[in-house]
This record gives structure tokens, C-alpha cells and sequence, in this order.
């Protein structure tokens, strides 16, 4: 996913296990990154829904999750890249049920 046209937003945490995490705590200003070890920076569309996190740990992507959406705004599919490199894809359908 192209994420050069998307501004990038920090966060302290998430709420939720349903997918997508919910960015939550945004941190406002650089310095408020400075003395953080471990940080999420978020990538937002036009309508402002999460396409794009990154867990950031001492620097270093350690989780990597993509999403795209339906027509209708629910989540289509979810690809997650775990510290390892291992990707993992989910989809859904447009009531939000993953296929099995």
C-alpha cells in the first residue's frame, strides 16, 4: 500500500480486538514521541478510516496492519504482517462476517 499521500498520525494505544483497532490517545506534537519507546502511527483515507497501522517499538515496525473497505464502509480485508515478517490475510464480506 502507497502511504506517501497520507499523513502520518500518532498514537498510544488501541481499544478493541475487533478489527479495525481503534487508534486511541492521540499524541499531538513531535515532542511528544521523543521519550516513547513504543507508539502506533496511524494512515487515515479521505473519510477518515484507519487504512494503515504500524506498532513501532524502539524504532522498528513490530505489527503492520492494511485494511480496505467495502462500498458501504465495512471492512473488506485485513492484512496483518506480525514482527517476523508472517502476513496473515482476512476478508469479509459486506456485513462484516469473515469468510471461512
Amino acid at each position: 500500500m502507497d502511504l506517501e499521500q497520507h499523513k502520518p498520525r500518532y498514537f498510544v494505544s488501541y481499544s478493541g480486538v475487533k478489527l479495525p483497532l481503534k487508534l486511541v490517545n492521540e499524541l499531538n506534537q513531535a515532542s511528544e514521541l521523543e521519550n516513547r519507546n513504543t507508539f502506533f502511527c496511524g494512515y487515515f483515507d479521505a473519510d477518515e478510516k484507519l487504512i494503515c497501522l504500524e506498532k513501532r517499538v524502539y524504532g522498528e515496525i513490530e505489527l503492520l496492519h492494511c485494511y480496505s473497505y467495502h462500498d458501504n464502509g465495512v471492512l473488506s480485508s485485513a492484512e496483518i504482517t506480525d514482527a517476523d515478517g508472517e502476513v496473515t490475510l482476512l476478508s469479509f464480506d459486506e456485513q462484516g462476517q469473515a469468510f471461512t
